[in-house]
Formats: structure tokens, sequence, C-alpha cells
């Protein structure tokens, strides 16, 4: 057997798995019975569950030893952090309100107002259900792994830090050994749930040109935080880009940046980010990140206030993109969570009523996976940075 072919043959990587799984779970929609998609919501169903008792658990044991590692430091690397990542949302809400006020009266028509019509209800439904609440928010998680890594970084001796060190381990292992291995299912199941109930084909019919748009605007939006990020740390932006890919397609299946995170951890080493830093930023940039959600949100809010005759301007739009990018970051990292912590903007800072919080919300979860796949890639481009100004303060 030594010289067996077979032993030369490497198994699938995530990436070509997760391909696959999408493929395979549209291509089996159009024939699969309806109990057969539903032994697949349960299982769903109960991984997704799993995923919201483990995140707040992730983040402490990814977070705080991630800080912890950086030592006296991380409390001003935490505050460069946050301040990047909040910096970047806005930009791109900025960028992308500026861009429908010029596209949007050209590109679109009064049909988008037709499509309050659609109806997002599925009619397929898990056989059983088990619910697995978290012990905690994932707000409460990071203020907790904020004060542990700060704490044990200033402290002596190293009791503290050994306990968050055998966390992580603890946390790691359950994701090598759990979570990716179960990812393309979880994927597959997805998009199998999504073809079997039509809404795919209803929603592009309607939306192709905001999608196409919104897209658009991803890619630039994408392509510029990398170039930033190549500019300040002189590597390939588009190697680590490309790097990032399997991250990309991860979230894209999932419509979770949390669910996400153990993939960006991956790629963003890979992308030369060492891996306290790396794991440390990682899951930080997963909740306060937003830069492709704040985008889709501001761009399809935009084409609804267009569209139903709301005020519109500027200086209105602004105020909410301000107010959104702080709120969005009390948001779960699951899907619509970003959504679900603007609507009360949505209803007092741009007046929409319950009709069109809606519409809203239809539009933004047909195309959540987008933002989130666009929100993760990026969280490699800070984490790039981040890692470079974490060697500047070494040297200073």
């Amino acid at each position: 057997m030594k010289n067996s072919p077979l032993r030369k043959i490497h198994p699938l990587g995530l990436l070509p798995k997760i391909l696959i799984a999408i493929a395979l779970g549209i291509g089996f929609s159009f024939f699969f019975p309806d109990w057969s998609v539903r032994i697949f919501l349960t299982f769903n169903s109960i991984f997704s569950n799993f995923l919201g008792l483990f995140i707040p658990l992730l983040i402490i044991g990814l977070v705080a030893p991630g800080i912890a590692d950086l030592g006296k430091g991380g409390g001003k690397l935490l505050l460069v952090t946050v301040i990047i990542a909040y910096l970047s949302t806005i930009a791109s809400g900025t960028f992308t309100l500026a861009s429908c006020s010029l596209a949007y009266p050209h590109l679109l028509g009064d049909g988008l107002s037709a499509m309050a019509d659609t109806d997002m209800t599925s009619t397929l439904t898990p056989y059983f259900t088990i619910d697995m609440p978290a012990f905690i928010s994932v707000t409460s998680a990071l203020v907790i792994a904020f004060i542990l890594g700060l704490t044990s970084a200033t402290i002596e001796g190293n009791a503290v830090r050994a306990v968050l060190n055998d966390t992580k381990d603890i946390v790691t292992l359950i994701i090598t050994k759990v979570i990716i291995p179960l990812l393309p299912i979880y994927i597959f199941g997805i998009f199998l749930h999504i073809g079997a109930d039509g809404h795919i084909g209803a929603v592009i019919g309607m939306f192709v040109k905001i999608i196409l748009f919104i897209i658009l605007l991803h890619i630039t939006v994408l392509v510029a935080l990398f170039c930033i990020a190549g500019i300040v740390t002189r590597k390939n932006p588009f190697k680590a880009f490309v790097t990032m890919l399997p991250a990309y397609v991860t979230a894209l299946g999932t419509a979770s940046s949390a669910a996400t995170i153990p993939v960006t951890l991956a790629q963003a080493v890979k992308c030369g980010v060492r891996n306290e830093t790396a794991s440390f930023s990682v899951p930080l940039c997963a909740t306060i990140h937003m830069p492709c959600s704040i985008l889709k949100i501001t761009a399809c809010s935009y084409a609804i206030a267009l569209s139903m005759g709301l005020p519109h301007d500027f200086g209105l739009f602004m105020g909410f993109i301000l107010m959104a990018s702080i709120t969005m970051i009390a948001a779960p990292g699951v899907p619509g969570g970003a959504i679900m912590a603007t609507l009360g903007l949505l209803s007092t800072m741009l007046g929409f009523d319950e009709g069109m919080q809606g519409l809203m919300i239809a539009i933004y979860i047909a195309l959540d996976s987008i933002g989130t796949a666009g929100n993760v890639t990026g969280d490699g481009a800070i984490a790039m940075i981040i890692d470079h100004i974490r060697d500047r303060m070494k040297t200073n």
C-alpha cells in the first residue's frame, strides 16, 4: 500500500467543500421532497442554536487571551481597533449614500413599491428544535473579555492567564473538531431550504438592479479596504483578498459573521497576521466592523425612502448612518442581527412605518449573506492593519 495512488489524493479543503455544498443545495432543492428538506432544516435549527450558545464562549475564549497576550499595550490597541472599525463602517455608509443619491434616480423607477407584496414566509419548518439559550449576550461576552484580557495583561502572575489559555484551547478544539466539519452540511441545508421555498427567484427577479448595484458597491469597498491595508503593511492587497475568499464563501452560506469566525481567523493568519493579533482582532471585528452591513442597510433604506416619497436628504441619512454604525455593535453575529438592531432607527429617524419596516426586513434578509461575507472579508484587512500598528507600538 505504500505506493498506492490513493495515498497521493489529498482531502478537499474547506473552500471546495463549501462551493460543492452550495451547488448541491440549490440543485437538490428542485426535486427533494418536503419531508427530506425538513430533515436538514431540523439539523440546521439545532446547529444554529448550538452556535448561539457557543458564540459568547468563543468570544471570551479568543478575545480575552488575545488581549492578554498583547501585554500592557493591549488597552491602546483595543481602542485603536475600535476606532478603525467604526471609521471603516462610517466611510462605507457615506460612500454608499453618495453613490445611491447619484445613481438611484436613474437606475430605479416606481416599481420598488410593488415588492411590498412579496411573501417571504417559509412554508417548511423543522420537525423539532432544541432551545439552547446563551448564558450571556454577545455584548456582555465582549465586555467580560475586555475586562479579563486587560486585567490579566497588567497584573503579575500566570494563574489567570493560564485559565484563559486553557479556555482558548477548549474553544479551538470545538471549532476544529465540531463546527468546521459540520459547516458544509449546514450550508447545504441553508441553500436547500431557500431553493425549496422559491425565495431566491422571486427576490432576484424583483430586485435585480439593486442587487447588482449593491454587489458593485461591495466590491469597491472591499478593494478599497485591502488597498489601504496593502499600503499600510506594504503587502500585496490582491493576494490578501484572494486568501480571505474561504471566509467570504463561508459567510455567504451561513449569513453569520459569528459562525464564520473560525474560518476568518485561519485565513487572516495565512495573510501574515500573527496568531495572537488575529485571535484578538477577528472576533472583535466580527461584532463591531460592519462596513458591508451598513452599505446594504443604507442602499436598501434609501431605495425604499426614494420610492415611497419619504424624506431622503443627505443630512438625514448621514445622521442615520452614524447612529446605525453604533447600534449594530450590539447586534448579534447571526443572520439578520444588524437589521433587527436598527429597526428602531428606521422608525424614529427615517419615518418607516410597520409595512416599510417589513419590506426592509424582507430585502435585507434576502441579501443578508452578501453583506456578512463582505464584513468578514474586510475583517482580514483590519487585522493586517492592527498587526502593523502593534509592531509600531512595540518599536516606540
